[in-house]
């Protein structure tokens, strides 16, 4: 009876001799899972790029738009190639009217860019501001050009809601003269004249 009371006390106070048997069996399995390592993080360190098939896809892409080894990206080439201008000639023309400037400078349309430069675009009352995150030459579709440099632009302003003014319906003739009146009163033009006179 000492004896046994005494393998109770060595193996942890789990009865019988190896432990394994009945619902004290679990206790080792927590004992193990404990012992695992807890810097471990498991099967949840995977990038997120490489879960994502899309991302992965698009990263690639403008990876394989990037310029050769020793080849320089030119300004309005990457702001076209990143969709931040719809044209190239738009890109350069935005240059040379002062409305890119890079790490806060002005810039011609040939200023080389860098990976890191802040670069800043003034367009219809709304400043979009990117740092480069890769360089490419060719314009790529949006998910890939999104993956080329990190926007800190603040949100676009709200559209005016401007109501139509003067739009008739189909089939109504041409407009009278009190139609024309209240069309010039709606534009503030001058002829308008208040009703009645």
């Amino acid at each position: 009876m000492a004896a046994e009371h005494t393998d109770d006390i060595r193996t942890g106070g789990r009865g019988g001799t190896g432990g394994t048997e009945g619902p004290a069996g679990s206790v080792p399995m927590d004992a193990h899972a404990q012992d695992t390592d807890p810097k471990d993080p498991g099967p949840q360190h995977t990038d997120s790029n490489d879960t994502d098939p899309k991302i992965a896809a698009a990263v690639a892409a403008a990876e394989a738009a990037g310029p050769q080894s020793g080849e320089t990206v030119r300004i309005d080439s990457w702001i076209w190639s990143v969709r931040l201008v719809k044209t190239r000639s738009m890109g350069a023309t935005a240059c040379r009217g002062g409305h890119v400037r890079v790490n806060g400078e002005r810039v011609k349309p040939a200023h080389s860019l860098r990976v890191g430069d802040e670069v800043r675009v003034r367009q219809e009352g709304w400043e979009r501001i990117v740092v480069v995150k890769r360089l490419i030459r060719k314009r790529v579709g949006a998910p890939v050009a999104a993956q080329c440099y990190v926007d800190n632009s603040p949100p676009p302003p709200p559209r005016e809601a401007v109501a139509p003014a003067g739009i008739r319906d189909r089939g109504t003739g041409r407009p009278t003269k009190r139609d024309r009146r209240e069309l010039e009163r709606l534009r503030g033009m001058p002829g308008g004249s208040p009703e009645g006179h």
